[in-house]
């Protein structure tokens, strides 16, 4: 929708246009049937919502800047779990949630609100609120790179939610998960234990009911691939980022916006970088203090181009544009793989420590393109010219989009199904202690399959979509696994790393708790309520 009308998505209605529907009675009418009054009520609601639902969201095209929000279905898959089949494990890696700008993005602000400050202009339109626009940070030595609100929120919100979804975990048992060690990314781990432990009253048993965070050094170049942040420790990666490529393609629109933007302007005058910020601007904005103004200055097509320039950024950077990108993001893909083939949920020989069933890791989100390449998704089309993606203009038909992937808080997620061998029959046979039997279960890995999930969107497996719900068989998936390690190669050879001590290309952080290697560190979440001693 042109936003040049001035309209703002902060105040439009759940109901656009009236309820009384054309074809519906007038109120007034004497001695009406009060059922055809509200069949009329009903259809002009649904009307309306869908209308709602319909129209364009600046905050789903706004790529890294996006706060949460489930991604639609690109394979028409329903996102429930297929009748007849349980999740029995899980594992996501996700980023943090939404936050305050980094400070380099917090100096553009600063100097834009320079620039609207410090200049006598007219300002007209969508832009008559920016002489009385101000940057949403008041505390600058504590808020610039850590969490905002809303991050807590998401955060919180998808604990509770996976809590709810799978229901691995019984009351009052603790619960681990791991994170890279930067604050925001700890703190979204945290804020996540909160929420998935907030069922119940533990407080006079401080044993029970206590969210645990195996943490490790973040962005270093000495745990190599034994690390939720391995692109650090491969030193090839860097040579493989040709994300500039996004630069060539803002050149391309970015010029155009500001000219336009100028004409609701006199005494002032934007530039191609300015521009870029006010975009930045909307999603942050929204997710620091609600303020969506600056979303409503830009037309969906440049809110196009600005979502585009993201999907180059991580298409090329950290994503299948990066010939190192598969092998940064296998090891996670192995470690993951060979939990969900373990034949019984019980510590190995080689373990120290008996994973959950569902393994949270928390990172950043140039740590989640690695592993969509090492999976094999969003980089292939029946369609000829889709992939490797233009610099010139996007192609609707990919399905490489970066607003689905690497929003706050998004996440990869792979499944493991158990799925009855009578799922198409209409009556069940039930066996006594059949809820109790899951260890007679775990071996049936006929009866076992796996999804991917991208921020709660299925994306099916390449090549492999008979299951359930379009799920890939267990025994296929790890042959796929198997494949894409010899596209992924090894990584200490890939990454230059032959004779460097210690060098890995082995993620062992879900079994080795504590990890040498990874060096890895134990949190304990505070309770709710501390004594004041």
């Amino acid at each position: 929708m042109p936003m040049d009308s001035h309209r703002s998505i902060r105040k439009g209605h759940i109901f656009p246009r009236s309820l009384w529907n054309p074809g519906c009675p007038e109120h007034h009418t004497a001695n009406m049937s009060i059922l055809p009054l509200i069949v009329c009520l009903l259809v002009a609601a649904l009307q309306a919502v869908a209308e709602c639902d319909s129209r364009f969201n600046p905050l789903h095209h706004s790529g890294a800047a996006s706060p949460y929000f489930d991604a639609p279905s690109q394979f028409d898959i329903p996102s429930s779990t297929p009748p007849h089949c349980i999740v029995d494990r899980a594992a996501y890696i996700v980023r943090h949630g939404s936050r305050f700008p980094e400070p380099g993005s917090f100096a553009g602000w600063q100097a834009l609100f320079e620039k609207f400050q410090n200049n006598s202009y007219v300002a007209r339109g969508p832009l008559a609120f920016i002489p009385y626009w101000t940057p949403p940070v008041d505390d600058i030595p504590h808020q610039p790179l850590y969490l905002s609100s809303t991050g807590a929120q998401e955060s919180f919100d998808l604990g509770v939610g996976l809590r709810k979804r799978y229901r691995f975990t019984a009351g009052g048992a603790n619960f681990t998960v791991w994170a890279a060690g930067q604050q925001r990314v700890v703190d979204t781990a945290t804020y996540f234990l909160q929420g998935y432990l907030s069922q119940g009253n533990y407080l006079s048993n401080s044993a029970e009911n206590r969210g645990i965070v195996v943490a490790m050094p973040d962005s270093v170049n000495y745990t190599f691939a034994d690390s939720l942040t391995p692109s650090s420790g491969c030193p090839a990666y860097s040579t493989g980022d040709t994300s500039a490529k996004a630069s060539i393609f803002r050149a391309t629109y970015q010029g155009k916006v500001a000219k336009r933007l100028n004409r609701f302007l006199d005494g002032l005058e934007l530039t191609d970088s300015d521009v870029g910020v006010m975009q930045d601007l909307c999603g942050f904005q929204a997710e620091i203090d609600g303020d969506t103004r600056f979303c409503d200055v830009f037309t969906e097509s440049e809110w196009k181009d600005y979502e585009y320039a993201h999907d180059l950024n991580y298409y090329y950077g950290s994503g299948p544009g990066n010939p190192f990108s598969a092998t940064v993001g296998y090891p996670w893909l192995h470690a993951v793989t060979e939990l969900f083939v373990s034949s019984a949920n019980r510590t190995g020989a080689r373990q120290s420590f008996n994973p959950p069933a569902l393994i949270m890791a928390f990172t950043h989100d140039n740590n989640l393109p690695p592993v969509v390449s090492a999976l094999g998704v969003w980089n292939s089309s029946r369609a000829r010219g889709v992939y490797p993606l233009s610099v010139r203009a996007p192609d609707p038909r990919r399905t490489f989009r970066s607003s689905y992937l690497v929003s706050f808080r998004g996440y990869v997620a792979l499944e493991r199904l158990f799925c009855r061998p009578d799922a198409s029959s209409t009556s069940v046979k039930h066996g006594a202690k059949l809820l109790t039997s899951h260890a007679a279960r775990v071996d049936a890995l006929d009866q076992m399959f796996v999804r991917i999930r991208i921020n709660n969107a299925v994306v099916p497996v390449p090549h492999c979509d008979t299951g359930p719900g379009s799920s890939c068989p267990l025994g296929a998936f790890v042959a796929h696994t198997r494949r894409r390690a010899a596209v992924a190669g090894d990584f200490v050879s890939r990454c230059g790393l032959e004779g460097v001590k210690n060098a890995t290309d082995i993620l062992d952080i879900f079994t080795q708790v504590p990890s040498k290697i990874a060096q890895t560190y134990t949190l304990l979440v505070p309770q709710p309520y501390a004594v004041i001693p």
